[in-house]
């Protein structure tokens, strides 16, 4: 059976879009990652991307006059290499209501938190301002509003009381990169589905709490 082909979608380091590169690698992952396209020139995970032999493409929104027109031109170039999913890897703006109505079922993002608590910016310091004491990460399909589509996964970490949103953001972000490959093997082996609306998403094969990842590291 072919492999899907991944796009991935990065604004700066693209950590969590190497993870997603070195899961590839493997003879056995059901995924490709046909293509790297970023909004940024200077993008530090262009480098990752092209030294590991994958097409890149800088499209700036810069050079556009709406984010709709922009939008389009990074759905062009994703269709160009034959893409089925749209991985999101720290890319940093916000789409028109086209570009997720267009991928419906076929784009995803990571948050770092466990939603739907702490949507936005700073979420691993909003997890400490509130005293919880458990965060994580979260895998969810994108939808036109932000940080609220339907949840696909999700991997927890604990909130130490001497944190600083730099600790957190590390203990979480060593989950997202185990998380992530995971969740695109899913998509690559046909096993996620959605029903209810949509807003209930199920893995196959997965027993009831299989798409919920604990992490025991302090």
């Amino acid at each position: 059976m072919a492999k899907l082909r991944v796009g991935i979608l990065i604004s700066g380091r693209g950590s969590n879009m190497a993870a997603l590169i070195k899961a590839a690698q493997a003879a056995d992952y059901p995924a490709e990652i046909a293509c790297v396209i970023s909004n940024k020139a200077d993008a530090g995970g262009l480098r990752i991307a092209a030294d590991a032999g994958i097409p890149t493409t800088v499209i700036s929104h810069r050079a556009y006059p709406d984010r709709e027109s922009f939008d389009r031109e990074v759905s062009a170039a994703l269709e160009k290499h034959g893409v089925g999913l749209v991985v999101l890897a720290g890319f940093l703006r916000i789409f028109s209501s086209w570009f997720p109505e267009h991928w419906a079922g076929r784009l995803i993002n990571i948050h770092p938190s466990l939603l739907p608590s702490f949507k936005g910016l700073h979420v691993q310091q909003q997890a400490i301002d509130a005293g919880v004491r458990v965060s994580g990460c979260t895998v969810h399909f994108v939808i036109p509003d932000l940080d609220a589509g339907p949840i696909i996964a999700q991997a927890a970490v604990p909130v130490l009381q001497d944190d600083t949103e730099d600790t957190l953001t590390a203990r979480i972000l060593r989950q997202e990169h185990r998380l992530y490959p995971e969740v695109v093997r899913w998509f690559g082996e046909g096993r996620v589905s959605a029903s209810g609306n949509g807003a209930k998403v199920a893995v196959e094969g997965l027993p009831p709490g299989g798409t919920l990842l604990f992490s025991g590291e302090l």
